[in-house]
C-alpha cells in the first residue's frame, strides 16, 4: 500500500490547505520564510482543484484538518494546546478538534454495540442518549446500567476508522521514506522510525480492550494520589470497538470561564496537572500520553479527572533516571551536569565538545529560568533546541517521542490555565523528590537488592551451566588449558556476588 499512489494523498494534502484557505493560515501561524511560503503556494495552487472541500462552515485550518481525516486531526490537537507556538487564533480554532468533531448517528453506535457485544442495547442500558462527545477516533454517550442505574460513558469507534488510519499512515509512511532518499541531513531526525513509533501508537488506540487495560493500571499507579480522579471500565461491556466505564462528571478544563464561575483556583490546577504528569513519568514510569484539555475535567471538589487512555507511555528506570537528572540540571542551572548526562546516555554522538554543547544548553536555560510562562516564547525556543540538535548531530530518540510529545501539551495546559506559572518552581519538589529517592547510595543498595533477586532466579541453573561450560571448553582442545580455570574463576565471583547481593537484599 506505500507505493507511488500515495504521492496523489499527499498533493490533495496540500491542495485541501490551499483550497480551504489554510496554507495561509499556518504559514503564518509557523512565521515560515518567504521561500517557504512561495514554495507551498506553487505547489498547491495548481491543484487546487483536487483539495477536499471540508465544512465551509468551519475556520480554515479545522475545516482542512477534519477534512483530512483522524491522522491529521491528532497533529491539530497538539497544537491547540500551544498558543504560544502557534497564536491564540489558530490554537481557539483547532480546539473544536478535541471533542467537538461532527458525531456519527446514534443509531449506527447502537448496531455497532450490539454486534460487538452481542446483547440488545436495551438488555444492557436502561437509558442510552445522543453522542455528549465526539473526537477523532470515537464518540461517547451517556447511559445507565440496566438494573443498578449506575451512570456510565459508552465510547464507541467511529465506523471504517481503522481503514482511515491505515491509508493516512500509509502516506506518512511515503513521505518519510522521500525525505530519506531526496533529503539527506533529514536522516537523523529517523522519519520512518518516527512514523513506524506512530503507527504502533494508533494501532494500540483502535483496541478499546487495550485502553481498557492501560486504565485499570493507570488507576491502580495512582489510587493514593490525592487531587485525581480515574474512571474504572466496566469489563463485561467493554470489547475491541466499545469501551463502557463510570461517567465523570465535571468542567472542562479548557474552558477557564466555567472554571471561574464554579469556584475552581486555576493556579492550582495549573501546578496540579504539570506536577501531576511529572510524577506518573518518574515515579511510575507510566504516564498518561494525550492530556490535552479535551481529555482532562474538574470534578465540583476540585479533582482532576484523567479519561481516554488510547496513548500511554512508558519510560524504563534508566530512561527516568536521564531524564530527571537533567531536569534537576535545569533547575539547579548546572549545565555542565546536564550536557554530561546526554553524553553519558548517548543521546549526543561521542565526538561532539562536551563544553560546546554546555554553554549551548546554558542559551537554552538562562532565558527561561525564573521566568513565568508568559515571558517565555515557545516558539523561539523550540527554534533554537532544533537548532542545536542538527549542530551537535543529535538523532531523534523514538523512545522519548510520546514523553516529549507530552511535555509539551502538558506545558501548554498549564500556561492556558496559569499564564504566570513558573514551571520550574512547580516541577523542582517532584524531580528533587525523584531524585532523592532513585540517585545515590539509597539507589544503590535497592539495585543491587534487584540484582541480587535476578541472580537468586538463576542460582539453581549456576551448576549446570558452569559444567556445560567447562565440557563445552574441554571439547574444542584448540583453546588454552587455562580457559576453563578463568570460566570457573569468574563463576565463582558470580556466586560470591550473589552472596553478597543477597546480603544486601536482607539490609533494604
Amino acid at each position: 500500500m506505500r507505493g507511488p499512489h500515495n504521492i496523489i494523498r499527499l498533493v490533495r494534502t496540500l491542495a485541501t490547505l490551499e483550497r480551504t484557505g489554510a496554507i495561509g493560515v499556518v504559514l503564518d501561524a509557523f512565521r515560515a520564510p518567504p521561500r517557504i511560503r512561495f514554495a507551498a503556494h506553487a505547489l498547491g495552487w495548481p491543484f487546487k482543484w483536487l483539495g477536499l472541500k471540508g465544512d465551509p462552515a468551519l475556520p480554515p485550518a479545522t475545516r482542512a484538518l477534519t477534512a483530512l481525516g483522524p491522522a491529521y486531526i491528532k497533529f491539530g490537537q497538539v497544537l491547540s494546546t500551544r498558543p504560544d507556538v502557534v497564536g491564540d487564533e489558530l490554537a481557539l480554532q483547532l480546539k473544536y478538534l478535541q471533542d467537538k468533531l461532527p458525531p456519527f448517528p446514534t443509531e449506527v453506535a447502537k448496531a455497532l454495540i450490539e454486534q460487538e457485544l452481542e446483547l440488545p442495547v436495551d438488555q444492557m442500558f436502561s437509558e442510552f442518549s445522543d453522542p455528549v462527545a465526539a473526537a477523532s477516533i470515537a464518540q461517547v454517550h451517556h447511559a445507565r446500567l440496566a438494573g443498578t442505574g449506575q451512570e456510565v460513558a459508552v465510547k464507541v469507534l467511529r465506523p471504517n476508522i481503522t481503514r482511515a488510519f491505515r491509508k493516512d499512515i500509509d502516506a506518512f509512511y511515503f513521505a518519510a521514506r522521500a525525505v530519506e532518499l531526496l533529503a539527506p541531513f533529514a536522516r537523523r531526525l529517523r522519519p520512518m522510525d518516527v512514523i513506524t513509533h506512530f503507527d504502533g501508537v494508533v494501532q494500540g488506540e483502535l483496541d478499546l480492550r487495550l485502553e481498557s487495560a492501560a486504565m485499570a493500571e493507570f488507576a491502580a499507579n495512582t489510587t493514593k494520589d490525592e487531587g485525581l480522579q480515574v474512571p474504572k471500565p466496566v469489563w463485561h461491556l467493554s470489547s475491541r470497538q466499545v469501551m463502557t466505564l463510570d461517567w465523570a462528571e465535571g468542567v472542562n478544563m479548557a474552558d477557564n470561564a466555567a472554571l471561574d464561575a464554579a469556584g475552581h483556583d486555576r493556579t492550582v490546577l495549573a501546578a496540579r496537572v504539570l506536577q501531576m504528569f511529572l510524577k506518573h513519568a518518574l515515579r511510575d514510569g507510566y504516564f498518561h500520553a494525550d492530556m490535552h484539555q479535551g481529555n482532562l475535567k474538574v470534578a465540583a471538589n476540585g479533582d482532576i479527572i484523567v479519561y481516554d487512555f488510547g496513548i500511554m507511555g512508558r519510560l524504563d528506570d534508566y530512561t527516568r533516571r536521564v531524564y530527571a537528572e537533567i531536569l534537576m540540571g535545569f533547575i539547579r542551572k548546572d549545565y555542565r551536569r546536564v550536557a554530561e548526562v546526554h553524553f553519558e546516555a548517548g543521546y549526543v554522538p561521542p565526538d561532539r565538545d562536551i563544553d560546546e554543547f554546555a554553554r549551548a544548553l546554558r542559551v537554552v536555560g538562562e532565558p527561561i529560568f525564573g521566568m513565568d510562562a508568559s515571558q517565555i516564547s515557545m516558539s523561539r525556543l523550540l527554534a533554537y533546541l532544533f537548532e542545536v540538535t542538527e549542530r551537535f548531530g543529535m538523532q531523534t530518540r523514538t523512545e522519548l517521542i510520546l514523553l516529549q510529545r507530552t511535555m509539551v501539551v502538558v506545558e501548554g495546559v498549564a500556561r492556558s490555565l496559569d499564564p504566570h506559572i513558573n514551571i520550574w518552581q512547580v516541577a523542582r519538589p517532584v524531580v528533587e523528590g525523584y531524585i532523592t529517592r532513585n540517585v545515590g547510595p539509597r539507589a544503590l543498595l535497592r539495585d543491587l537488592g534487584r540484582t541480587a533477586q535476578a541472580l537468586a532466579r538463576f542460582a539453581p541453573r549456576l551448576p549446570g551451566l558452569i559444567e556445560a561450560q567447562l565440557q563445552k571448553q574441554n571439547a574444542l582442545p584448540e583453546k588454552p588449558p587455562s580457559f576453563g580455570r578463568e570460566r570457573l574463576v569468574w563463576a565463582l565471583g558470580g556466586a560470591g556476588l550473589l552472596a553478597l547481593g543477597v546480603w544486601v537484599g536482607t539490609l533494604l
